[in-house]
């Protein structure tokens, strides 16, 4: 028997994501930790936007819509880090600047100058 040589395909079947990090529990029991900062756009994602994932298939790999950032369970454990560019990263960003600019909440009418009656 070799312990090298995997037997199943590791799935998830729970998440959870903190200012610090990422961590997830496998369907075989096991649970782990990545530092949050290995995916930039987790990072850069409100808690509401973290919260909101799901998982792909049976476990295979996480996605959070709202940031679209998938995460393949095998490359976590392997240890690969987001392989983003820093121009598709920077685009990224600019386009959700862009969006908050544009949803902003409506301004409340002024009272100022109206007769009450």
């Amino acid at each position: 028997m070799s312990t090298l040589v995997r037997d199943e395909e590791p799935l998830a079947c729970d998440v959870s994501v903190t200012d610090r990090h990422l961590a997830i529990i496998l369907v075989d029991g096991r649970k782990f930790l990545v530092p949050l900062d290995w995916y930039p756009r987790l990072v850069d994602g409100s808690s509401a936007e973290r919260q909101n994932w799901q998982l792909l298939g049976d476990g295979y790999a996480i996605e959070w819509p709202d940031l679209d950032e998938h995460i393949g369970i095998e490359g976590l454990l392997a240890g690969r880090r987001s392989g983003e560019s820093v121009r598709s990263l920077t685009r990224w960003l600019a386009s959700r600047t862009k969006l908050k600019k544009k949803v902003r909440s409506p301004r409340k009418k002024s009272t100022k100058g109206t007769k009450k009656q």
